[in-house]
């Protein structure tokens, strides 16, 4: 049993360790890059579509929710109380100097959300469908199907 935990404990430290971080912070500088900067440039564009769309009654297109009602629902599934607490936490053992390095990590990642967004909005379908249109489409995409095999999942 020592030695499984010992074993576990070598794994835990090398997957969450610094390796973790560069290939995280690396994805999105590399999905950065390749959006030649998006993220970044279209940010007043996006906020701007975000507050135009507050009332309901100002809302032009269908659906029941204002954008910025879907962009709040998405946000609290997407951060969660978990990361508010790591937040605090890191401020706490880490100053102001943690605070700099969220927000160079958050620059990057918003790049890794928005590929994450749009891959689900291209392959996905709604939920109660039971084969789901990504398994059937996602083909094109290498290692989506591979992953769906993987899950039980057939095309």
């Amino acid at each position: 049993m020592e030695a499984i935990i010992s074993f576990l404990e070598q794994v835990s430290e090398f997957v969450w360790g610094p390796y973790m971080l560069i290939f995280l912070v690396g994805t999105g500088v590399y999905l950065t890059l390749g959006l030649r900067g998006q993220t970044v440039r279209k940010i007043g564009y996006a906020f701007k579509l975000l507050m135009r769309g507050r009332k309901k009654e100002q809302q032009e297109g269908e659906g029941d929710i204002t954008p910025f009602q879907a962009l709040m629902t998405s946000m609290s599934a997407t951060i969660g109380t978990g990361n508010i607490a790591g937040v605090a936490t890191a401020i706490f053992l880490g100053g102001p100097g943690a605070v700099f390095w969220m927000w160079i990590t958050a620059l990057f990642g918003m790049a890794t959300k928005f590929g994450e967004s749009i891959l689900a909005v291209k392959t996905g379908c709604r939920v109660l469908d039971v084969d789901y249109r990504f398994v059937r489409y996602g083909h094109q995409i290498r290692g989506i199907d591979f992953g769906c095999k993987i899950q039980g999942n057939h095309a």
